[in-house]
């Protein structure tokens, strides 16, 4: 790495300023100069404050991978990081083609059934891990959820009481309908785990509120169960680099249930970070070839509360 620098290219990064500035931090630690760059739809997104926007394609476009590629060669990118579903499997790809690039994340078959909500279902029941019950049209049962198989964010879901509501959704097939669990906690686990398979650091944390389908107030917890079921799950699927698993506790029936897996970091895994999980660390120093220490020891109890910040963007002459 030439000039102590090291360039970071962040796949739909529009809004990650903090986890920008989080690895920015990190390179400092020893001594390197992380460069930011951030491929998106719009080059009017709030990473702009901290790095460079290039204005990319959709991730469903047969072209982007090439255009990731031109982006890496042109601005010497040594990392590569998905930060939205779409782009997971898009840098799984780049990760098989540009070898010399570290990108932290599980392979493309994986990372393709985990971001189908549908067949991520499948292969959870099939691991023997808890999940909600799930439906077909002519098993639901009421109350239920429907989830767009695809997508993220709680753009889309519907929840139905009774068997007439449910009847009107239309293309149920692009729906994973499981039972709804109104009386619930839900939870996030930030893990990072090694290239070599390693689990370096697992943090539970409580998902207190939520807005658009992220935290905007959470929690670091001590949950040995919640620990141990995300070993279970990250050694069934050989999990890569930055993970966050999402779970629900139905509090009625005293059960922890697998929801989501997402190879990826999730945007509250800054307070498992503020918390003493050094994420953003292992992912440079990994990066670099420096040697990786396990973390334990992170303060349970630590709040992160969110508040907005304005990105103001004038018209060019």
């Amino acid at each position: 790495m030439k000039n102590q620098q090291l360039t970071v290219l962040l796949l739909g990064g529009a809004r990650r300023v903090s986890l920008a500035e989080l690895l920015i931090r990190s390179g400092k630690r020893i001594g390197y100069k992380v460069n930011i760059v951030s491929y998106d739809l719009s080059e009017e997104v709030p990473i702009s404050i901290v790095g460079k926007v290039i204005k990319g394609l959709r991730w469903n476009d047969p072209g982007v991978v090439d255009d990731i590629e031109r982006v890496v060669k042109e601005y010497e990118v040594n990392i590569i990081l998905p930060f939205v579903n779409g782009a997971i499997e898009i840098a799984s790809i780049c990760k098989d083609k540009m070898p010399d690039v570290f990108v932290p994340v599980t392979d493309f078959d994986t990372a393709s059934k985990l971001f189908d909500k549908v067949e991520a279902a499948k292969v959870f029941k099939e691991a023997g891990l808890p999940i909600p019950r799930t439906y077909s049209v002519l098993s639901a049962q009421m109350p239920a959820i429907a989830k767009p198989r695809k997508g993220g964010s709680s753009r889309g879901i519907h929840i139905f009481n009774n068997m007439e509501e449910f009847m009107h959704l239309q293309n149920l097939q692009n729906y994973l309908v499981q039972e709804y669990i109104p009386n619930c906690k839900e939870y996030t686990v930030d893990c990072y785990i090694s290239s070599k398979g390693e689990i370096l650091t697992s943090v539970p944390r409580e998902r207190i509120e939520i807005m658009g389908g992220e935290s905007t107030r959470t929690r670091t917890c001590r949950n040995e169960f919640l620990e141990k079921l995300s070993k279970e799950v990250i050694e069934k699927f050989s999990l890569r680099g930055p993970v966050n698993l999402q779970f629900l506790h139905d509090i009625d029936a005293d059960r922890y249930l697998l929801m989501e897996v997402n190879p990826r970091l999730g945007g509250g895994v800054i307070c498992s970070i503020y918390a003493g999980a050094p994420i953003t660390d292992y992912i440079i120093n990994e990066a670099l070839g420096i040697e990786l220490s396990p973390c334990n020891d992170w303060a349970s109890g630590t709040l992160m509360a969110r508040y907005f910040k304005e990105a103001i963007f004038y018209e060019k002459d």
